[in-house]
């Protein structure tokens, strides 16, 4: 399913459809070099994700050149925002129409996030939703810009209230367009303890007819956070993404890779398969078991022909083949119909109606 559909669609916040749509965030991970760019593509496929995004930018219309950074900077040691997207901002609407082009040969949804009104405008005619960044969450005249173009929109929540997100949304909604949103903590890279997953089920309650997904910034290790956000139903799952991890600066250092991505898949099918169904009934392996392990009504006691039933001379043992304990009641005070012997399992048969 496209990311369009999901969003115009919503999902339920069940875990029953552990089938996330994966967004493989490679921003400008491709360092201005277009053979980089479709490596990462190619790995993000190879990998097994739905979409793979991009970021446009130009460094003078996102930054002012006294924005300090907010990231690591023992990773990324650049202290300037608008040096940093200075250094990344190669790529513009020939090239990301060169991309677009490329992921739809590939197979793989292509996906942008517009910093500005111009790459708003050329994204248009490549791609069906809008992601809007956390950094843009509170841009009201950007998002009703946004808005005009009449398509679905993903937006990311990173470092806002609940009363900021619900303000957003009453923009968007207000223009009657889709959308969804994504629990994000806006660190480079966030810690294990401020992941704060539970975050997204605070968003499905307040926001219980959208889509609600997942924009991670951990570092990847063995992708358990991406599961667990699966497990809390979270239905889209954002996570920047490399082709080399050992990487210095950007967005290397906190990215998943292609393995990274095989791993996630891999471990989301055994959660899958011990997750079932929620029809709750016996199994046909358990057919035995049921038998077997259960209980019967038994004698406790050699019983004569004739004499009545008591709790002295019954009790319920294995197997389950013979009369259900639950019977036992309407049973005591009848007579037996024919001698019975300790351990004997009742049957019908043997008591006088």
């Amino acid at each position: 399913m496209k990311l369009n559909e999901i969003i115009k669609n919503g999902f339920d916040h069940s875990i029953s459809n552990l089938n996330p749509y994966i967004i493989a965030e490679a921003g400008v991970n491709h360092e201005g070099d277009l053979k980089i760019a479709k490596k990462l593509i190619d790995q993000a496929n190879d990998g097994g994700a739905n979409a793979i995004k991009f970021q446009s930018y130009k460094a003078s219309s996102i930054a002012s050149k006294n924005s300090p950074a907010y990231w690591d900077l023992s990773m990324e040691s650049t202290r300037s925002q608008f040096e940093l997207f200075k250094k990344y901002d190669k790529f513009w609407k020939k090239e990301f129409e060169d991309l677009a082009n490329y992921c739809e040969a590939v197979g793989i949804e292509f996906l942008s996030t517009p910093f500005d009104k111009t790459s708003a405008n050329f994204l248009n005619d490549m791609m069906d939703v809008y992601k809007i960044s956390s950094s843009d969450l509170n841009n009201e005249p950007f998002i009703d810009y946004i808005c005009d173009f009449k398509k679905p929109i993903l937006l990311s929540t990173g470092a806002s209230y609940m009363w900021e997100i619900e303000q957003t949304a009453s923009w968007i909604e207000n223009k009657n367009i889709p959308y969804g949103l994504l629990h994000c903590v806006l660190n480079y890279p966030t810690a294990d303890e401020n992941a704060n997953l539970l975050a997204i089920k605070e968003i499905q309650q307040k926001f219980p007819k959208n889509v609600v997904g997942y924009s991670d910034h951990t570092l990847p290790k063995d992708m358990k956070t991406l599961e667990l956000a699966s497990l809390l139903g979270a239905k889209i799952l954002e996570k920047h993404f490399t082709h080399d991890k050992t990487l210095k600066g950007n967005d290397h250092y906190h990215a998943m890779d292609m393995y990274d991505l095989q791993i996630f898949h891999r471990n989301i099918r055994k959660i899958k398969i011990l997750l079932g169904h929620s029809n709750k009934k016996p199994l046909e392996t358990e057919k035995i078991s049921r038998l077997n392990a259960r209980r019967s009504i038994v004698a406790s006691q050699n019983i004569k022909k004739g004499d009545p039933f008591s709790e002295d001379n019954l009790t319920c043992k294995r197997p389950g083949t013979g009369i259900d304990p639950r019977e036992l009641n309407s049973i005591l005070g009848k007579t037996a119909s024919v001698d019975i012997f300790e351990d004997d399992v009742l049957s019908r048969n043997m008591i006088n109606t």
